[in-house]
């Protein structure tokens, strides 16, 4: 037992599985829970995925191993899915899926009006990082939630102990450098929208770092915004302690031999911690790990933030294990001191440093040490001749001093493919056996299956006889009754309470054990039930408000400078937004306001951290109108606040796009909770948002109409790490207050970086964007207010752009001249957005 009180049943290894491989693989290797997706709603778009008619036979195959299956529900569903969606999930009720792992919180409303005790995960999708993101779920009875994979050590366990809400973390595998539920770089680019499980990894491609305009020198460093791979392997003895109950390892694309390889590996680390075994993984199981999938490995943020250790930044993609570097290049190979075990068979590539060029690379064909073939692996130390295959690599076009790496060992693949291709059960589970005999009377006997908890009775269909010789003992029965190989089932256990010296024919003890084995069997799948209601999907829905007629329509401005703002001021806007990088800048922007007779709103943060409430206290003494409200742990926050404090003014609530409102139920589940509007999700295409707004209540929303998409939030300083000798905001002498960096693509385009008061970056699409022409549609559904939001324009840009929009709601332009305006007028241009994908 740890010191949190949690015992080796309270804690759950969670294994992905992309298909029927995969999931054999998990349960083979000692996953205690399985999370998979079938073809539609699921944040994994190009897994195999599993089809709906599958589900009772994967649910009966996982249960009768005992293990849980949690169906992944977590991308945002639009107003026209929500017929289909409702349909999974009854399937999913029917199935007897343990939990359904769900984003989108109008997902959660309809799955409570389903049934009211089906159980919720919530996704690391729903950016839960706070104790009070995690109350803030309470009314809908979430079973557990997924933390963000930002969260440390120390705000894991405080959230724990404050939220009391079983937590899910991820320990393993790929890291995202946004925010889960908060990268829109797909969406934008694209149209592959990272919130409907068709992420185009941005992350991963080459950057060059501008900084007030210049490139800055970055030798072989281009891949900027590029994690490393999360492994906490190594640190699962401080995640128990933590309190953390469910391990999460990533990985629904990958290979079955990766997920059986990553799944043991983390079965042995947690089993070693509740046998009281201070052992840690070897180096060997670390290398075994990296073979079949790394980027280079770190804590991700487990340890704290450490911004130098999160990015390497030279290679975007596996590289395996690190052997070595090229000491010599012989006529058929090259020398190298090796760093890890090799052998003949396995994979390498020469990495000479710019891993966007073809790479030389293929198997090793022969090992010599000192001109003497090796036949078996050789050790890391030795300086080996490695002699590739033939016509694998081109030896003209490697250098002395290029990076070795082993990309393969078919040897580890095979002894991992053994362990679920086979014949033989993958577990077995303890039987403890009663049987009562009495001569003249059946054999009876009683058959409990330890870990469920479930006990069926077989009789003898003989009855039994006195023996004349050998009569039945103790040893007969445990040796007959005991023969359960093959079958799910091992005897742990057997009581006898015979009466005399009794005797029935062999075949009837090998019938009453097949007979035993056939009935406990049957109740090893049995799935649990739920309650399931008849609901009418669009029963809450809302119809449209009345039509906002010419110079109806309010147009709120967006500033993220107090020079921005003091233009605005000047303007006819009714509602001016401040959000700045630091909190310090807000009362200046509260005094220029309030001396303009204009109403102001202050921005909360992307992201509520544990211990960050200070910032909204210092929001609510500036007394402002309104604020502008970007998650669900500030949410609770203000709305606390109103419950504890209710003869006191407060300032109006507006939830923002990245509270990712896709649907009807996610609009009337946040109205309802008490926000006094909403801003749909920058998700929506032009349809989809017609679809949304023809269903709810329009009179409550604002659509943000114009501005820069902010594309990646991220944890990850791009300042900190790549513009200073620092690792985190305590060192880093803080080059965001005296420089501007962005972020150049391959096509030139230089992206902004911002940064927030907890040191958070935002990287800004550099292209304007433009619904102007789509105004009058939304007019005419009865939406009263629109948004423009600024990034970096001077006070004219301000004003002008603020005359353009004004004008438009006016009636005086149309939103296709104000298109042609501003695409005019922008040198960089100007963009529809997602809302034309």
């Amino acid at each position: 037992m740890s010191s949190t009180g949690l015992t080796r049943q309270d804690v759950e290894l969670l294994a992905p599985a992309g298909d029927w491989d995969c999931m054999r693989a998990a349960v083979a290797n000692g996953a205690d829970a399985i999370f998979f997706g079938v073809e539609k709603f699921n944040a994994r778009a190009r897994a195999n995925n599993f089809r709906m008619t599958e589900l009772p036979d994967i649910m009966a195959f996982l249960h009768s191993y005992g293990v849980k299956g949690f169906l992944t529900f977590n991308i945002l569903v639009f107003e026209n899915e929500l017929a289909d969606a409702k349909e999974l999930i009854e399937a999913c009720i029917d199935a007897g899926v343990d939990a359904v792992i769900v984003q989108d919180l109008g997902m959660v409303k309809m799955i409570r009006e389903l049934s009211p005790d089906f159980p919720i995960h919530g996704s690391t999708q729903m950016t839960i990082t706070s104790p009070e993101a995690v109350e803030f779920t309470k009314p809908f009875n979430m079973e557990r939630v997924v933390l963000g994979r930002e969260n440390n050590l120390k705000q894991i366990q405080k959230i724990g102990e404050q939220a009391k809400l079983p937590m899910e973390v991820f320990v393993h595998g790929a890291l995202c450098v946004s925010y889960s539920g908060q990268c829109l770089t797909s969406e934008m680019w694209g149209g592959r929208s990272a919130n409907r499980g068709e992420c185009a990894q941005a992350c991963r491609l080459p950057y060059d770092l501008m900084v007030d305009g210049e490139q800055k020198p970055m030798g072989d460093v281009a891949y900027l915004l590029s994690p490393k791979d999360l492994a906490a392997v190594d640190i699962m003895p401080e995640l128990i302690e933590a309190g953390v109950t469910s391990f999460k390892i990533e990985g629904r694309l990958k290979s079955p031999e990766y997920v059986a390889n990553v799944v043991s590996k983390y079965r042995k680390a947690i089993d070693l911690y509740f046998d009281g075994n201070e052992e840690r993984v070897s180096k060997e199981e670390i290398r075994e790990l990296q073979q079949s999938f790394s980027r280079g490995f770190t804590h991700g943020f487990l340890d704290g933030t450490n911004n130098k250790q999160l990015v390497e930044g030279t290679f975007p993609k596996s590289r395996g294990v690190y052997l070595g570097r090229v000491e010599q290049i012989l006529r058929d190979g090259v020398v190298c001191r090796i760093e890890a075990p090799v052998k003949r068979g396995d994979g390498i590539v020469f990495d000479a440093g710019d891993p966007t060029q073809k790479e030389e690379g293929g198997r090793i064909y022969d090992l010599r040490r000192k001109g003497v073939k090796i036949e078996g692996e050789a050790d890391e130390g030795w300086i080996l001749d490695i002699v590739p295959g033939r016509n694998d690599v081109d030896l003209r076009k490697l250098h002395v001093g290029d990076r070795i790496w082993k990309t393969s060992d078919p040897a580890l693949d095979k002894r991992m493919r053994q362990t679920f291709e086979t014949e033989k059960p993958y577990r077995v589970f303890p039987v403890r056996v009663r049987a009562i005999g009495h001569a003249g009377q059946p054999l009876v006997t009683f058959w409990t299956d330890v870990q469920k908890g479930t006990t069926v009775r077989v009789d003898s269909e003989m009855e039994l006889e006195v023996a004349q010789k050998r009569p039945m003992d103790h040893a007969l029965l445990e040796e007959q009754l005991g023969r359960l190989g093959g079958t799910v089932f091992q005897l742990e256990e057997l009581d006898t309470e015979l009466h005399g010296d009794v005797i029935v024919p062999m075949r009837e003890l090998n019938g009453i054990r097949r007979r035993a084995v056939e009935l406990l069997a049957g109740e090893r799948p049995k799935p649990p039930v739920y309650v399931k209601r008849a609901v009418e999907i669009y029963g809450d829905a809302a119809k449209p408000a009345q039509p906002v007629g010419r110079g109806q329509a309010k147009l709120t401005a967006l500033c993220r400078s107090l020079e921005q703002v003091q233009a605005a001021v000047t303007t006819g806007v009714d509602l001016i937004y401040a959000d700045f990088e630091f909190i310090k800048q807000f009362p200046a922007a509260v005094d220029a306001a309030r001396a303009a007779g204009k109403q102001i709103a202050l921005a909360t943060p992307r992201i509520h951290m544990p211990g960050e409430n200070g910032y909204h206290n210092n929001i609510l003494r500036l007394q402002p109108d309104a604020v502008l409200v970007r998650n669900t742990g500030a949410l609770y926050f203000y709305l606390r606040h109103r419950l504890e404090n209710p003869l006191a003014s407060h300032p109006k609530l507006i939830g923002d796009f990245s509270l990712n409102i896709a649907n009807h139920k996610a609009v009337e589940l946040f109205l309802e909770a008490g926000l006094d509007q909403v801003t749909p999700s920058y998700d929506l295409n032009i349809q989809q948002m017609v679809d949304l707004l023809e269903k709810s209540r329009t009179g409550d929303m604002e659509i943000v109409i114009h501005q820069h998409m902010p594309m990646f939030h991220t944890e990850h300083c791009v300042y900190c790490t790549f513009m200073s000798e620092g690792t985190d905001f305590t060192n880093c002498g803080r080059p965001c207050e005296d420089h501007r960096a962005s972020l150049q693509d391959r096509i030139g385009m230089s992206h902004p970086v911002r940064v927030d008061e907890g040191c958070r970056n935002t990287v800004y699409n550099a292209i304007e964007q433009s619904g102007a022409e789509y105004l009058k549609h939304f007019m005419e559904l009865g939406v009263p207010n629109y948004r423009v939001e600024f990034l970096e324009e001077s006070s004219e840009q301000v004003l002008e752009v603020i005359d353009l929009y004004t004008r438009a709601l006016q009636g005086e332009i149309s939103g296709t001249q104000v298109w042609k305006k501003l695409k005019a007028t922008n040198q960089l241009g100007v963009t529809r957005g997602q809302l034309v994908k």
